[in-house]
């Protein structure tokens, strides 16, 4: 059927509900907006789903929530696990919960048990829950940092990571094949309640995965020491982190801990923000207000599901700085394994740092002095998981620390996605060390820089938009995979990456090698003087995105060279465009 058929069928169909058909109605005539809701059903990709609320089969809506959910108990039943259910959290957008209720009502109809929490969760509790509860597979309602219009639903499998073949492909097959909307079940909520099929879950899940957060802490006698005197502001921004990040901070003791009021509540509108991502400036303005006046010593924000973590750091001039998330990512990685380090004498053998291919080559440079493996993975955090679970299947390697560019880390292996909730506990603690040494958080990370050398990482986007944009991004990749440049601002390509081909070509040799990573839609290239570009259409919004780094001699020296790179990069999209 084409894309007006569907939308015929959405109208006349008993089982769409009256206000569905009525959201439809007030479309008729709009052919551009009828396509875009019907000329396919909104992908199931990799990790679930994301996109607009709304009617169709192109929105996020309670018939495509039931249809993914109905494919993953297909999934669950194929494979002989159903009895042992599946934990559902969401966060604060609009929908949430009714899409979580809706997931779990689907589930209980097929036979599987749902653990849905009692309120908002963060994402890597979830990630917790599912483990703590011995459940095959987790739902999480959660659309992380995109604006208010959206949602989305992740699905993660039983080690607790978002899915990852072969679990990815036969959720997605199975989501596929149900073409009939009728087969979807559901059933009534008393009803589940009644055959154990549906339990509340919360405060025991709460304490346990608390419980787990104090555990990674390294100092615990230098917040005895300054924990009552550090100076820390927190935003949720409108999301799930203010109970639990408030709840950790207070038990260990950070007594001086000031919320963003305009910020603390869960708020779907996102009413501060145009946005609700802790890489924006604007969602640090009010901290930043409310920092200054408070004289604080770190501000920091978390995004609405807390898995990622942004942060802003005071010197001992007064002025508070942006750390991005490698330089958050990598001044944490420093510290938990460096510590680690000075703790224990020395480092497990076959331990190892783990990151993505978009993050920055100080985190190479991290483990390489410490004597440690660095283990590069694809974009998502759910690679970085799937090789915690490599360590365990096989009994070689320890997990020292994990994080990617987009301010997102895990300290532990309680969970395995990134944690907001532990990333705050750790950077105070981390502030809290530094300040028993007379030192700022922004001093440690110029200390890094001088060890190591002044890395500069950023990143372009370029965002377009509805089915012409998806194609124009498409096109920009394929002329930049047969025509790779041999020069990017001044720096020589050394060697280019394919991840979708699985090819390293060494410029100089010609020499052709494997990548070892799975078939990803992403370039990446090699420069002289350890810098490099990385190009990825976004997995989540119509964007293309175009990472870079360089090293300089100094901050004046880094920036100054990441600008002229920055510069060359939209030469290079606009000569594509």
């Amino acid at each position: 059927m084409d894309y007006k058929e569907v939308y015929q069928e959405w109208l006349e169909n008993p089982y769409f509900d009256e206000n569905t058909k009525a959201e439809l109605k007030a479309i008729e005539g709009d052919d551009k907006e009828i396509k875009e809701r019907f000329y396919m059903d909104l992908e199931f990709g990799t990790a679930g789903l994301r996109g607009i609320i709304g009617a169709g089969t192109n929105r996020m809506n309670i018939y495509v929530v039931r249809r993914a959910t109905q494919g993953l108990a297909n999934y669950i039943l194929s494979v002989g696990k159903q009895s042992q259910g599946v934990a559902i959290a969401y966060d604060s957008r609009h929908m949430s919960p009714e899409f979580a209720q809706e997931a779990a009502l689907c589930l209980a109809a097929n036979g599987i048990k749902a653990y849905i929490f009692e309120s908002l969760r963060p994402t890597p509790e979830l990630s917790f829950a599912l483990r703590h509860l011995g459940c095959v597979a987790g739902i999480n309602v959660t659309a992380s940092h995109n604006p208010p219009e959206y949602n989305g639903y992740k699905v993660y499998w039983e080690d607790g990571a978002q899915i990852t073949p072969p679990h990815d492909s036969g959720i997605m097959g199975e989501v596929k094949a149900i073409s009939d909307w009728n087969t979807v079940k559901t059933m009534d909520k008393a009803e589940a309640e009644k055959a154990g099929l549906y339990e509340v879950i919360g405060q025991a899940i709460d304490d346990a995965y608390i419980a787990e957060l104090k555990k990674q802490i390294l100092h615990m006698e230098a917040i005895e020491k300054e924990g009552k005197n550090l100076k820390i502001v927190y935003s949720p921004l409108h999301g799930t982190g203010n109970i639990p990040a408030r709840r950790v901070l207070k038990e260990l003791g950070f007594e001086n801990v000031y919320v963003v009021k305009e910020q603390e509540l869960p708020d779907g509108d996102f009413p501060t923000v145009s946005y609700p991502n802790p890489e924006a400036a604007e969602a640090f303005e009010l901290g930043l207000k409310l920092a200054k006046e408070v004289d604080a010593d770190l501000v920091l924000a978390t995004d609405p599901d807390a898995d990622r973590l942004g942060v802003r750091v005071k010197d001992k001039d007064g002025v508070y700085h942006d750390l991005t998330g490698n330089m958050s990512g990598c001044l944490l990685a420093e510290y938990e394994i460096g510590q680690r380090k000075a703790i224990n004498g020395e480092l497990p053998e076959d331990g190892a740092l783990v990151s993505t291919i978009v993050t920055s080559n100080l985190a190479g440079a991290i483990a390489k002095s410490y004597g440690v493996k660095f283990i590069e993975v694809l974009t998502g955090f759910k690679y970085i998981g799937q090789q915690i679970l490599g360590f365990e299947e096989s009994g070689k390697g320890t997990y020292l620390f994990g994080f990617e560019e987009s301010y997102g880390c895990l300290i532990g292996t309680y969970a395995r996605d990134k944690d907001a909730i532990v990333a705050t506990m750790a950077l105070c603690e981390a502030a809290a060390y530094y300040k028993t040494q007379g030192k700022t958080l922004w001093d440690a990370m110029i200390d890094m820089y001088e060890k190591y050398g002044y890395y500069k990482d950023a990143i372009q986007s370029v965002t377009l938009k509805g089915i012409e944009g998806l194609q124009k991004i498409q096109e920009i990749m394929n002329t930049l995979r047969e025509k790779p440049p041999v020069e990017i601002g001044g720096y020589k390509v050394t060697s280019t990456r394919d991840y979708k081909e699985d090819k390293v070509v060494d410029l100089a040799t010609g020499e052709e090698s494997r990548t070892g990573l799975p078939s990803s839609n992403v370039l990446y290239y090699d420069l002289t003087d350890d810098a490099w570009l990385c190009v990825r259409p976004s997995g989540t919004e119509p964007k293309v995105k175009f990472y870079y780094g360089v090293k300089g001699t100094s901050l004046e020296d880094a920036d100054k060279k990441s600008e002229e790179m920055g510069k060359a990069v939209l030469e290079m999209v606009n000569s594509m465009m």
